[in-house]
């Protein structure tokens, strides 16, 4: 087995070393972020692990603290070579004392490391102590590649910090938001150092290959979770009886409790995206819509939402207006009574044996009313979950704020219709709605969503206008 490629990820203090750590190897939980300076003491590691094996191995450091005063300190020292220095300053008394955290960092480098990514803040002015720091980590003659930190930020000093890694005759680097990463720049990070590490490029180039299919079964991944909660939704069917419609406030109850298991089905999709992505429950949270009052889960049943939705979908205005609907009860975006849904759902219980349609039937003629999700829920749920799955691919996992997401209802993808057209398929099956662990295993559900889930994976580059 290949050994892994040890990797010491070094800097200044702050400068977001843990936080690229988190997001390298998608471990959340790994050390401890702040905005407190100095919050890493000690030399930890950490794998990325690919189909199983290690592949690198991490080494994160304390942050230099004090390098101006130990560079001088190291030019006191007699030695054939920069790098005998270092040694000579590891075996005496001021590795154990003045510079302790230092001496973490340089041993971490040259006893343990393959090479060295140091990590750096651009928004920071290029100080006499950076320029220390580099030139300290460099007599350690380690292979150095610098990874250049908060380079989205508007006060970012990025062009001053590429003169000065020129300047200190170092000309591979890699800009890498540890909080919102740029799409393939963790496969240009391990391409760009086999320049540095020509022995072992063919093994960073694996491990560029083994990050690509992971970033594309991901993708896959979250549009399947996206497709099977489209089809919890549309499947989703409830009856009331006669003698219970006919009593106002059991019809009230009636569909806030549809609109509650719409949003749990909703919330459902949320937890299994964060999880695809390798993020905890609470990490993220779709935002308010502007304008509109109320959690995300909430604007699925907005009148003016799903009045713009129903334009697009062809609908007009003419939403919550189903068949059986009576007057103090809301029902935007809902369809009560059976013979609203009657037709639409023929194919659908044809295709499921005559059974499903004799229900209908037999309910409809006893006065039972049953509840359902028209097509701009379900757009609205497919903006939503879209635009969340977009924008976990580009989160990276030091992110200390919730991940706050706003999706449009007039700007997104107008192709979505045809993948809420193929939900219709769901309607005429109701026990294709998971509760419990039941309704996944069907075969002919597990067809429609892989179906759907190429649909959304066709379209998931595709960002809003």
């Amino acid at each position: 087995m290949t050994e892994p490629l040890r990797i010491a990820i070094v800097g200044h203090t702050n400068a977001g070393k843990t936080s690229l750590l988190r997001t390298l190897t998608r471990q959340v939980d790994f050390g401890e972020v702040s905005d407190r300076p100095g919050t890493t003491r000690h030399a930890e590691a950490i794998d990325l692990r690919l189909d199983g094996s290690a592949a690198v191995r991490f080494i994160d450091t304390p942050g230099l603290e004090d390098s101006v005063a130990l560079l001088e300190y190291l030019g006191t020292l007699e030695a054939e070579s920069r790098p005998e220095r270092v040694r000579a300053f590891l075996r005496g008394p001021e590795a154990r004392e003045s510079f302790e955290q230092e001496a973490k960092v340089l041993r971490a480098l040259i006893e343990q490391a393959d090479a060295a990514m140091v990590v750096i803040d651009t928004r920071e002015p290029v100080l006499p102590k950076y320029r220390a720091e580099i030139e300290i980590l460099t007599w350690c003659a380690k292979p150095i590649m610098p990874v250049l930190n908060f380079v989205r930020y508007l006060n970012t000093r990025r062009d001053d910090w590429h003169q000065m890694l020129l300047e200190s005759n170092l000309h591979a680097r890699v800009e890498f938001d540890v909080v919102a990463p740029f799409i393939g720049s963790e496969r240009q990070l391990y391409g760009d150092l086999a320049t540095l590490l020509p022995a072992r490029r063919q093994q960073l180039q694996q491990i560029v290959e083994a990050l690509a299919l992971e970033a594309r079964d991901r993708r896959l991944a979250a549009c399947r979770v996206v497709a099977s909660g489209l089809i919890d939704v549309a499947a989703m069917r409830r009856a009331l009886p006669a003698e219970e419609f006919a009593d106002e406030l059991k019809q009230q109850r009636f569909v806030r409790a549809f609109q509650d298991d719409v949003r749990r089905h909703a919330r459902r999709a949320v937890d299994d995206l964060l999880a695809v992505f390798a993020f905890r429950p609470d990490d993220a949270e779709l935002a308010e819509i502007p304008q509109l009052a109320g959690r995300w889960e909430d604007d699925l049943f907005n009148p003016e939402l799903l009045k713009e939705a129903g334009k697009r979908l062809g609908m007009g205005a003419m939403i919550g207006a189903g068949l059986g609907a009576v007057a103090d009860v809301a029902l935007a975006g809902l369809s009560l009574g059976a013979a609203s849904a009657l037709g639409a759902t023929i194919g659908g219980a044809v295709s499921g044996g005559w059974k499903p349609l004799w229900r209908k039937l037999d309910n409809r003629l006893s006065g039972v009313q049953e509840l359902t999700v028209e097509a701009p829920v379900l757009l609205l749920l497919t903006d939503h979950l879209l635009a969340l799955a977009r924008a976990l691919e580009q989160r990276g996992h030091a992110a200390l704020d919730k991940l706050r997401v706003s999706a449009s209802g007039a700007g997104a993808d107008d192709g979505l219709h045809r993948l809420v057209d193929a939900l219709d398929a769901a309607r005429g099956h109701p026990e294709w709605e998971r509760a419990g662990g039941k309704g996944a295993a069907d075969s002919d559900r597990q067809a429609l969503e892989a179906a759907l889930a190429r649909q959304l994976a066709e379209r998931f580059e595709r960002v809003p206008a």
